[in-house]
């Protein structure tokens, strides 16, 4: 709320330049906020691909929290007025890459009912594999 304040004092004084810096940083907090956003859906989604694969078995309450994760995703990334997305290829690629540690974390309590400590759960799946896995269903709305 102080940013629009701010942005409108700016205006009101014909302040071009120092109402485009709060554009800049308005700008920057929503961003910001879109992939803290994806990066929740994305531990959610990789702490369920892990478990499928660490597993080797699925349920529906799984299959429904990856459907739902992967609609959150696309959701947030996408820009409404604009068109096109927050976040490219690249960049989302990071965010799942930065949400996988925790995802670990949160998967090593459910699997075989807290059976592994973190290190070890992260042992025994592909990285690489479980975030390209998710970058897949993300951009491909494939069926699970």
């Amino acid at each position: 709320m102080e940013e629009l304040l701010a942005l409108k004092e700016f205006l009101l004084k014909g302040d071009i330049d120092g109402a485009l810096g709060i554009v800049d940083e308005l700008e920057e907090m929503s961003r910001d906020d879109k992939i803290n956003n994806i990066r929740s859906y994305a531990v959610i989604l990789l702490m369920h691909l892990i478990k499928q694969k660490v597993e080797n078995r699925t349920t529906r309450s799984w299959e429904l929290s990856i459907r739902n994760s992967i609609r959150g995703i696309q959701t947030k990334n996408q820009r409404r007025k604009a068109g096109g997305t927050y976040l490219n290829t690249e960049e989302l690629r990071l965010a799942i890459a930065e949400a996988y540690p925790e995802a670990v974390d949160r998967a090593s309590v459910e699997v075989e009912e807290g059976r592994y400590e973190p290190k070890e759960l992260a042992q025994l799946v592909n990285r690489q594999e479980i975030c390209d896995r998710a970058m897949i269903l993300i951009s491909t709305n494939l069926e699970i």
